[in-house]
Order: structure tokens, then C-alpha cells, then sequence
């Protein structure tokens, strides 16, 4: 799967699909944002509409590093998302 790179306060996030369909099939999809390594990694979850490509991965390339921050700024814990079991 594609995967961006984005700068936030001077950490790096890494930005994927989540992969995780729901009922609005290409209508919205997820984006999985990572930062860090083993016990000190977060994991947050968004949703979003895209406005361009109905493609998981063009449409994250569509994104622009504001766009993806922007997201970022919305998104979720790992443990409050389905597409993680809501595991802590």
C-alpha cells in the first residue's frame, strides 16, 4: 500500500489507507496515521470524503500535506476505532 510522510510539530507521521470499507464503499475511506517504533508508537485513525479520485491510493495522493495535517488534527485514537478492534 502507498504511504505518505508528514511533518507535524517535529514529528513524523507516516500516512496510509486503512483499508477498512464501510457502506459508503468509494465514498469515504480511512487513512491510518503512525508515528514511532514498538511501546512508544501511536496509531490514529480518520475518515474522509474524497473530492478527486474514488481510488484508495490516488486519492491519499491527491491529499496535500495541509490536507493531511488538517485530518490528522480530526482523527481518532487507535482503541476508539473499529479497524483495531477498539484494542487498547
Amino acid at each position: 500500500m502507498p504511504r505518505r510522510i508528514i511533518e507535524v510539530d517535529g514529528a513524523r507521521w507516516e500516512v496510509s489507507a486503512s483499508g477498512r470499507v464501510t457502506q459508503y464503499v468509494k465514498d469515504e475511506f480511512g487513512l491510518v496515521f503512525t508515528r514511532g517504533i514498538g511501546s512508544d508508537r501511536e496509531i490514529r485513525f480518520t475518515r474522509y470524503s474524497p473530492l478527486g479520485a474514488k481510488s484508495r491510493e490516488l486519492s491519499l495522493r491527491e491529499l496535500s500535506d495541509d490536507e493531511l495535517r488538517e485530518l490528522l488534527a480530526h482523527s481518532q485514537p487507535a482503541w476508539t476505532a473499529p479497524e483495531t478492534g477498539y484494542r487498547r
